[in-house]
């Protein structure tokens, strides 16, 4: 792989040494955030310490804002500027298709290693644990309110796109959830877009990617005719990455605000150690399949394909992980994945192309959740038999579902009523995991940030392959 002189990737290779410090920063800003959670409730009053967490949430809502900000211009300049980098719109061919194969078949198997680890658990098997009290359920207009409002504050989305997301909350129909086929429709539509300024307003990402594509693409044929629309994009594109670089500075501040004021409030509402201790089984199951995909079943892929040592690559987007993990959300992430992918030797080419559609569709780690979730909440849900055609099923929809959900903190809890739905399963059991989502939101996150960059790594080595042909 080759770079011009003053190229991004030579600058990240002389600042090496600051973020290798940065990391350890971030790090040094995680530790000291849990411990503050920890023990200061247990030194001051319970409203003292609550006034003191939502004070510095104030911080880490800045930080988390500074990142958004910054994901709609740099997605459509990044994915622009990687199809102009190819010179010829048709060398998209098999970049592409590796790209969305690779994405797929690490989603299937993430459900799979979810299933595995859910089966030889069984969280809730035995347990004394119950999902909320109903005896039939149905959705009525009232309660389908009730619920969109919960969803809403969870999520952070409006409940017009939740309702759109979620067809059977717009409908109040009892025991209606959207088949495959209807799932399938939405996942079409949300390619494309009749307005992308409100798209762009809303951050879905999908349609700006697919606008992004169609117009490079346009653009690489034209030629000369162009050239100072493409200068632009490419100077836009690296204006941006300077501007995640300047973030930086300040992630350690706004990541220690970030953590510490949601396990802080957490612990001082007593939630945080009380439900993990309720909850120790499907905690267990969840952290050990996505331990498993992270940790064995990407770095195998990684080293089969790059034949690069995996958990060196790890280490080298260990400042990416850690953002993940502090934000839950891949969207805001994805700046900081950028920029450690292409420290890490990953071409600029291949991370400005492959990685915000990444963190838009290839989410494996909010996959292995839902199925590994709709299967606990099935062990605790009365007289409910989990059939094998039923964790098929769920294997199916949780794929799918995955792939639609938002790249935001929590989105999989919108999906994870799809998944419920498609087996039966009332959607008001989601109550079960709704205390603990937060928190496993931040490790599922992190997984989907990695798989994100394996991605990006192999899909390189087709751009290398093209590269080379005559």
């Amino acid at each position: 792989m080759s770079t011009t002189p003053d190229s991004p990737a030579d600058q990240h290779t002389e600042d090496s040494g600051g973020h290798g410090n940065l990391t350890y920063f971030i790090i040094g800003a995680i530790v000291a955030a849990i411990a503050v959670a920890l023990l200061l409730p247990a030194l001051l009053e319970k409203e003292t310490a609550l006034t003191i967490f939502h004070t510095v949430e104030t911080g880490g809502e800045v930080f988390l804002r500074a990142l958004m900000m910054m994901v709609v211009p740099l997605v459509v300049a990044s994915v622009m500027s990687g199809i102009l980098g190819l010179g010829d719109v048709r060398k998209l061919g098999k970049p592409g298709f590796t790209a969305v194969a690779y994405y797929l078949s690490t989603t299937v198997l993430a459900v799979v290693v979810g299933l595995v680890w859910v089966n030889l658990i069984q969280p809730g098997k035995n347990s004394e644990a119950k999902p909320p009290e109903s005896e039939e359920v149905v959705v009525t207009t009232e309660n389908k309110a009730e619920l969109l409002e919960q969803l809403e504050q969870q999520t952070g989305l409006e409940k017009e796109k939740l309702a759109k997301l979620f067809p059977v909350l717009e409908e109040g129909l009892p025991g209606k959830g959207p088949d495959i086929g209807t799932i399938m429709k939405g996942l079409v539509l949300m390619l494309f877009t009749d307005n992308l300024l409100h798209s762009a307003a809303n951050t879905d990402l999908l349609p700006l990617i697919v606008f992004a594509i169609i117009f490079a693409g346009m653009l690489t044929t034209m030629g000369d005719r162009v050239q100072s629309i493409t200068t632009m994009i490419g100077q836009i594109n690296e204006a941006m990455m300077s501007f995640v670089m300047l973030l930086m500075n300040i992630a350690p501040i706004g990541i220690f605000c970030l953590v510490a004021s949601k396990f802080g409030i957490a612990q001082a509402e007593g939630k945080f150690l009380d439900v993990i201790s309720e909850t120790a089984g499907f905690i267990s199951t969840v952290l050990a399949g996505l331990g498993t995909h992270a940790f064995i079943t990407l770095p195998l892929i990684l080293w089969f394909f790059t034949r690069k040592n995996p958990y060196r690559f790890m280490k080298a987007m260990s400042r990416a992980l850690l953002t993940a993990f502090s934000t839950a959300s891949s969207s805001a992430t994805l700046p900081v994945t950028m920029d450690a992918a292409n420290e890490a030797g990953v071409s600029k080419k291949s991370t400005d192309f492959v990685l915000p559609l990444g963190a838009t569709i290839n989410m494996d780690g909010t996959a292995l959740y839902e199925a590994a979730a709709a299967i606990f909440i099935a062990n605790i849900t009365p007289d409910f038999d989990m059939t094998f055609g039923k964790q098929i099923i769920i294997a199916v929809t949780a794929t799918l579902a995955a792939i639609g959900a938002a790249g935001i903190p929590e989105a999989g809890l919108v999906t994870m009523l799809i998944v419920l739905n498609a087996v039966g399963l009332p959607p008001d059991a989601i109550g079960a995991v709704l205390a603990i989502d937060w928190l496993l939101d931040r490790f599922r996150t992190a997984t989907n940030t990695f798989g994100d960059a394996c991605g990006a790594a192999i899909v390189d080595t087709s751009f290398e392959t093209e590269d080379a042909s005559p």
